[in-house]
């Protein structure tokens, strides 16, 4: 924690009476968590601020909330806050060049420093957590309702696993334990969490009936747009069940492959070994060291990252890494 930086970012929020909060495109939880999270904190603790969040929605996201369609004017004279996103051109609304500042608050390994003040930590497991970092050392002045408790929480379990992942440690549980401090009620974002329908509970069933494995230890499987229709399933919800794959023992890689906008192949990556972080950069994509995305553009450029992920597993079952 740096909190010199925190300090320096609370006093911008405290100058600034406009601010745009900028999650990064195909929105997560732990964005969106977080940019309504901030939202409620600066609008309970100053309430004649105008705020605003910027950029994509997402049917998975929007039991947190939707960001807004702005016009252009709206960013003029704007502190812009950019979450949860290591580099600029991910943002998912690129406007925030119009504003007259931009603060990044970010949990990734750094892949680009951007912002006027580029704040990231890496060892908190969520982007909420850092949020939750700038209300504790300013807690004698800052405020949030229950309903920015409820963001931040979705924003840290469903980033952390359920805290599961790696980064988890005793300070999580005691941000977490200040949400409840401030009205956190969970049974109703567990519910959420825990509901399927029962067309993407089938189509559960087929992609636990026929991934692929290769030879030393990496699970996959290819979303083709057929089986979205066949299912009648989103992409988004069909990407949801990556962590499907991760029961298998001796297979510690696995990777879901889907065909996004303009036939653009992406990779969700993730690991209980060996560190995939560097593997995601050679395919123009990065995020944490057991959990990454990649960029690959056509599935044959996804055969070869199963290639280099198999390469990856053997060395790490050999003791290599």
């Amino acid at each position: 924690m740096n909190k010199q930086k925190l300090t320096d970012i609370y006093a911008k929020i405290k100058d600034f009476r406009k601010i745009i909060i900028f999650p990064h495109a195909r929105p997560d939880g732990d964005c969106i968590g977080t940019s309504f999270g901030l939202k409620d904190i600066i609008e309970t603790t100053w309430p004649n601020k105008e705020v605003h969040i910027a950029g994509e929605s997402s049917v998975f996201t929007s039991f947190i909330g939707v960001p807004e369609t702005l016009e252009d004017s709206v960013f003029d004279g704007a502190l812009g806050i950019a979450v949860d996103t290591a580099n600029k051109d991910r943002l998912g609304d690129q406007r925030y060049k119009n504003c007259d500042m931009l603060i990044k608050i970010d949990h990734h390994i750094k892949v680009e420093e951007y912002g006027d003040i580029d704040y990231v930590d890496t060892t908190r497991p969520a982007a909420a957590l850092i949020v939750l970092d700038l209300f504790l050392q300013h807690q004698d002045i800052m405020k949030m309702t229950e309903e920015g408790a409820k963001a931040l929480f979705f924003g840290i379990l469903t980033d952390t696993g359920r805290f599961k992942y790696e980064g988890v440690n005793g300070d999580t549980f005691r941000n977490v334990a200040v949400l409840f401090d401030n009205g956190l009620k969970t049974r109703e974002i567990y519910q959420y969490l825990d509901t399927r329908t029962e067309e993407l509970t089938r189509f559960r069933g087929f992609l636990l009936q026929n991934y692929k494995k290769t030879e030393n230890g990496v699970v996959y499987f290819k979303v083709l747009p057929e089986y979205l229709d066949e299912y009648k399933i989103t992409l988004e919800e069909a990407s949801s069940l990556v962590n499907e794959m991760s029961v298998f023992k001796d297979y510690p890689i696995w990777l879901l492959f889907a065909e996004y906008e303009e036939k653009i192949v992406r990779c969700r990556m993730r690991s209980k070994g060996p560190g995939i972080d560097k593997l995601a950069n050679k395919y123009d994509g990065g995020g944490h060291r057991f959990a990454s995305g990649a960029n690959l553009g056509t599935w044959d450029r996804a055969e070869l990252l199963i290639k280099d992920a198999d390469d990856l597993a053997k060395e790490y079952k050999k003791g290599l890494i």
